[in-house]
């Protein structure tokens, strides 16, 4: 079966589908194990972005081999659901954030494909990181599963694998972005150049390092982080299974 549909695993979810098959996919920059399997109908491939027991840190991560493994299996659409920080007090554990902006804030991550330029320049445009196919595909799925959604917003990556100051943070609100994650770049701008479609859905699960005004709200902890995502797993699945289903048909 060739997959449409590619997803990334995040923290707290490393597992997906059943009765799938799990290829290891040579790519120019290491292999990549990917579970390939039909649902209802359509090839979805699945890959832990962190590794099956969450063995890699955000900055070492082979976000190339990874993205790459997808569009060698035949992947036309990628949808990366990942944990993040609210920067903002509407935007509450266990809600969900379909992102359509990404402000990018690591360093010496390999996030380009073009090592050189040995066949001409080869600037991507990457003002609007998320596809709006997909981001509605998103949306319409978690209001279908009853979450509380928000559509649209800025997710700020930071590279970890420490979470954020409360000056850092207290910055990311100022500027006006909404939720802080570690893994959206260079995931986002490596599909852009693989010529992937891609979406971005958030489950909030804290305040990072705290909101204005509110100076007993307690800075994230990574046990907080883990319980809200394991709380969700049933719930990120379903809304990914609906979602699947609807790109298909997109």
């Amino acid at each position: 079966m060739t997959p449409e549909i590619g997803i990334f695993g995040g923290s707290g979810f490393y597992t997906f589908l059943t009765g799938a098959e799990t290829v290891d996919v040579e790519t120019a920059w290491g292999s990549a194990p990917v579970t390939v399997a039909d649902v209802d109908g359509v090839g979805v491939a699945f890959l832990p972005r962190h590794g099956p027991r969450h063995e890699l840190p955000p900055h070492r991560v082979n976000y190339r081999a990874n993205v790459d493994a997808m569009r060698r299996l035949g992947v036309h659409t990628l949808v990366a659901p990942f944990a993040a920080g609210s920067l903002r007090p509407e935007l509450r554990p266990g809600d969900f954030v379909v992102v359509d902006q990404l402000v990018d804030r690591t360093w010496g991550r390999a996030d380009t494909f073009h090592d050189r330029f040995d066949d001409g320049p080869q600037h991507v445009s990457l003002a609007d990181p998320y596809t709006p196919r997909v981001r509605r595909a998103l949306l319409d799925a978690g209001a279908a599963a009853g979450a509380t959604m928000h559509d649209g917003g800025t997710v700020v990556v930071v590279n970890g694998p420490r979470f954020s100051t409360r000056a850092e943070s207290a910055w990311h609100r100022q500027a006006g972005w909404h939720v802080v994650n570690m893994t959206q770049y260079p995931e986002a701008a490596l599909a852009r150049e693989a010529g992937l479609d891609f979406g971005g859905i958030a489950l909030v699960t804290d305040y990072d390092a705290g909101l204005d005004g509110e100076p007993d709200l307690p800075p994230v902890r990574q046990e907080a982080v883990l319980e809200v995502v394991r709380a969700n797993v049933d719930r990120v699945r379903t809304l990914l299974f609906a979602a699947v289903a609807d790109l298909a048909r997109r």
